[in-house]
């Protein structure tokens, strides 16, 4: 696999991948449904190797957002790199990104969408801040995908 590329969402078992080129090409996501952003969100952490990635539907648990996607890191440059690559891949289909906070502790980063926001992890930190057992009755908007 290239390094600019993407993984396509397909029905089969066939691996097929976009382009920078073709994923630019992709209808925008400006005004996407917050479930469509999250789950694009999703997706491109998956492609960069993010781990234990969850989309949460938290909007009847709080004001902050409708989703959360949550994410686990292998490193503090994977953080950087999985945070980066989101902001990256949702500006070539439109959208920009409100606020990021935590770029630099290295454990934990933040990145608003408004209806969505995307929580990266370290291993460690996903484990003490527990976002999983704190909105744990929040469905789980992952199972359909």
């Amino acid at each position: 696999m290239e390094e600019n590329m993407i993984l396509k969402p397909t029905e089969t078992t066939d691996t097929e991948f976009w382009s920078e080129e073709e994923y630019r090409k992709l209808p925008t996501l400006k005004d996407a449904a917050p479930l469509d952003l999250a789950r694009e969100i999703a997706r491109v952490l998956d492609n960069k190797r993010g781990r234990d990635i969850k989309v949460l539907h938290v909007e009847d648990k709080t004001v902050l957002a409708d989703y959360f996607v949550l994410c686990t890191a292998n490193s503090n440059t994977h953080i950087k790199s999985l945070i980066g690559e989101v902001e990256y891949r949702l500006s070539l289909r439109g959208v920009d990104t409100h606020h990021v906070e935590g770029r630099d502790n290295g454990t934990w980063v933040i990145a608003d969408y408004y209806h969505v926001i995307v929580h990266v992890f370290s291993r460690e930190a996903r484990e003490f801040y527990n976002l999983d057992k704190l909105y744990g009755d929040a469905p789980e908007a992952s199972e359909q995908m």
